[in-house]
């Protein structure tokens, strides 16, 4: 049974940077593709960015395109979401999912696997 945990949410200033980590357990993610979501108070959950079972293939939301990386590194069961240039709108739950495939997916509705989430925060 695949497990996923995120880490690596805080509070940033504006302008600051963090990078969220999905650790997996349970089974292999060389097998899955892989998105970060995101929810704030009040609003829908929403793609941020996924990524291909062996990450050749990636895909960002046009509000983080620049400024987020999503990387993966199938040895350590990991996917890496690398925030910079953060700005008070990117404050949200951030969840990663997994779904077995090769493709990439970046619509929610595709994921059946979720971690619990990490809260990221921009305030000065």
């Amino acid at each position: 049974q695949l497990q996923l945990v995120e880490s690596g949410g805080g509070l940033v200033q504006p302008g600051g940077s963090l990078r969220l980590s999905c650790a997996a357990s349970g089974a292999t993610l060389d097998y899955y593709a892989i998105g970060w979501f995101r929810q704030a108070p009040g609003k829908e959950r929403e793609g941020v960015s996924c990524i291909s079972s062996s990450g050749g293939s990636t895909d960002y939301a046009d509000s983080v395109k620049g400024r987020f990386t999503i990387s993966r590194d199938n040895a350590k069961n990991t996917v890496y979401l690398q925030m910079n240039s953060l700005k008070p709108e990117d404050t949200a739950i951030y969840y990663c999912a997994a779904k077995v495939a090769i493709a990439m997916f970046c619509s929610p509705d595709q994921y059946g696997n979720w971690g619990q989430g990490t809260q990221v925060t921009v305030s000065s």
